[in-house]
């Protein structure tokens, strides 16, 4: 059996600002742009600058779980595999996609209080 890394660490560290961005979102696409940067804020720590993760290498896809899509020049790097599957960034990724995909839904239900912040 091989041991796990643990990255709950790098998680709490982002925890806080994910959730006050989510909770301030104004729309969907906010909701996607704060997933991303948060997951780029996390990836970058994790790996310090020994993969390029670039904003287009992960999406949050609200209507499919497990809510987000890695792109495949990130999951084909040899660092990133060798990190992703032995580790819990799979679980901590998918956490965070279920919080923004909640959000993302529940701003979908109520489409006029977004168009009333957007109006003057």
């Amino acid at each position: 059996m091989s041991k796990q890394i643990s990255f709950s660490k790098y998680e709490q560290k982002v925890l806080p600002n994910f959730r006050q961005k989510i909770s301030q979102a104004e729309s969907t696409e906010d909701v996607k742009k704060f997933f991303v940067y948060t997951v780029q804020e996390l990836v970058e720590s994790i790996f310090a600058g020994k993969i390029d993760f670039e904003y287009e290498d992960v999406a949050l896809m609200p209507d499919k779980e497990p809510y987000y899509l890695l792109s495949k020049q990130l999951v084909s790097s040899n660092e990133f595999k060798s990190v992703w599957n032995d580790s819990d960034l799979p679980r901590l990724l998918s956490r965070l996609a279920e919080t923004a995909v909640n959000r993302y839904k529940h701003l979908k239900k109520r489409p006029e209080k977004t168009e009333a912040k957007i109006r003057p």
